[in-house]
């Protein structure tokens, strides 16, 4: 598609899985994908680029990349993505990539993503396209009975639905801010799933410094909102 431009090497480790994280709510999926890049040392084989998406480049230790990225590991090719996607070309972004995806064999797609709900926990929730492929999920997470899915997320498991591949969505239970505990939890979802071996206790570091933080900004807030106000004095003249 014009509107989507991939260059990319080809995935190595055919029939390959393929898992999918953009930033969303609490970035859970993109946090949960990057993080996971990291810790199992994937190769950089390609990009995503477009006219559409924001006019924006993300550095990492004084060197630019792309936001949208593909990296490769074994069987799995992972898409990660730095910027949020405009609803407006969902639909696109995923069909481009999808398209791409056509030339290849695919085993399954993952969608990570996150979901704000009113409770405090941190569990996920799954779905998938067939019968089969949810099996493979309801072991080790909540099936999600109904809802909806939206944004990139939703355009992807709707569109997978239509082509027939197999895929699950798995939806971080969080907040709507910055959420590494909701992601370590899809990531010890994935680490079952797979037979994976991700270390998550770093992940969690990280959560607790977020929280740490935020509680500070919190209290320096309420701190504020608490000061003595200065009194206005009556004007003479």
């Amino acid at each position: 598609m014009e509107e989507i431009k991939i260059q990319s090497d080809a995935p190595t480790g055919e029939p390959i899985r393929v898992l999918v994280g953009f930033p969303g709510s609490g970035l859970v999926g993109s946090i949960a994908l990057q993080y996971m890049v990291d810790q199992m040392k994937c190769v950089h084989i390609g990009n995503v680029t477009s006219k559409y998406f924001p006019a924006v480049a993300m550095m990492m230790n004084g060197l630019v990349n792309v936001p949208v990225r593909f990296y490769e590991k074994d069987s799995f090719l992972m898409i990660v993505a730095d910027v949020p996607i405009h609803p407006m070309i969902c639909y696109e972004v995923a069909n481009g990539i999808l398209d791409w995806l056509g030339n290849y064999q695919v085993e399954e797609i993952v969608i990570l993503a996150g979901i704000i709900t009113n409770e405090p926990g941190k569990r996920v929730f799954g779905v998938a396209t067939d019968e089969g492929t949810l099996k493979k999920a309801e072991e080790f997470c909540e099936i999600l009975p109904m809802g909806s899915i939206s944004g990139i997320a939703g355009s992807f498991l709707s569109e997978c639905k239509l082509r027939g591949l197999p895929a699950i969505g798995l939806l971080g239970e969080t907040v709507n801010t910055p959420d590494p505990r909701a992601s370590a939890s899809v990531v010890t979802v994935l680490n079952n799933i797979y037979n994976l071996e991700i270390d998550i206790a770093p992940l969690l570091e990280q959560a607790t410094e977020i929280e740490a933080m935020m509680q500070k900004v919190a209290e320096q807030v309420q701190q504020a909102e608490t000061m003595p106000k200065k009194e206005h004095l009556p004007m003479y003249g």
